[in-house]
This record gives structure tokens, sequence and C-alpha cells, in this order.
């Protein structure tokens, strides 16, 4: 489900963000993807209001005017054994 607004997004819902790079990747790329948790949206910072996303990796915070997509996606498959 496409999301209008990143500040409407719930705490401990799950999505992925599709987001511009400040700086390049080392591979040239400049969109990068978050997939998790939203840890909430903080409104200060130096790029402006940031939305926090609980990776595998850790925590990422995507400032907003950065993201180009995001959308809610369903809980992940239990893991296998």
């Amino acid at each position: 489900m496409q999301i209008r607004s990143l500040r409407d997004v719930a705490v401990g819902e799950r999505l992925v963000v599709r987001y511009r790079l400040a700086e390049p990747g080392t591979d040239g790329s400049t969109l990068s993807d978050a997939l998790g948790t939203c840890r909430g949206v903080d409104e200060g910072g130096p790029e402006g209001p940031v939305i926090r996303i609980e990776t595998r990796h850790g925590v990422v915070a995507v400032p907003l005017a950065a993201v180009t997509h995001a959308k809610r996606v369903p809980p992940p498959p239990p893991r296998r054994r």
C-alpha cells in the first residue's frame, strides 16, 4: 500500500523506503532502500525531518526530503529451520 505521507506512518509499522543518497555509492548508485520497522519521525536535524527505520543491520535515519517512494509491507516470513 502506497504511503501518502511518512508523517502518518505509525511507530512499529513495517515499510520499505527508497531514498536518494547524499553522495553516490562506491558502485555509482544514487538510490538506496531501507526495509524494516518504523521507529519514529524526528522533526529536527541539519537535513530537516528524518524517519528512523530499524533494519536487520541497525537503525537508518532517512531525511524525508530524500525519500522518493515508500510503502507498507507485510511481516517477514517465519525463518526456516
